[in-house]
């Protein structure tokens, strides 16, 4: 398993990984998950995507921006086919190593209330509820986790 930044030679691939990670939550939600229309060309030029990759093959895919509040998780998602295999859990362990890289000791992130299986995720990884929010008509669960330089 190699982590490492998306480059423009990715953009099909993280966009394909995405639209498919998220497509079983439309009839949830009503609507397409936005991480299944985003500008990925931008993101990726903008230094903000990392790719999972395993024999070459791109199977996760992890959006990270910086806020002034800490590192935001904007996306993270895994090939259907190759969940449970840990890749997103290494996923959003690099985001940490990433946050801690940057001198950012809080990382946080939101998630569809309707998304049950990520809350629990979230939950188990040492994520704390801060907030419910409604926005862009969904309501949102947000969580953060704050980061100890020393275990680094």
């Amino acid at each position: 398993m190699l982590l490492r930044l998306a480059t423009e030679d990715d953009v099909d691939a993280v966009r394909a990984i995405a639209r498919r990670a998220y497509h079983g939550y439309i009839e949830r939600l009503g609507r397409e998950p936005a991480p299944m229309g985003a500008d990925y060309e931008r993101l990726i030029s903008a230094g903000q995507v990392t790719v999972c990759e395993v024999d070459g093959d791109v199977v996760g895919v992890l959006v990270l921006i910086s806020d002034p509040s800490g590192l935001h998780i904007e996306n993270v998602a895994v090939e259907p086919n190759r969940q449970g295999e840990g890749f997103g859990r290494a996923l959003l362990d690099h985001a940490e190593t990433e946050a801690l890289r940057r001198g950012i000791t809080r990382i946080h992130l939101y998630t569809n209330e309707a998304m049950t299986e990520n809350l629990a995720i979230y939950e188990h990884l040492g994520y704390q509820r801060f907030a419910h929010r409604t926005a862009d008509g969904l309501s949102r669960v947000y969580f953060e986790k704050p980061l100890d330089p020393e275990d680094s």
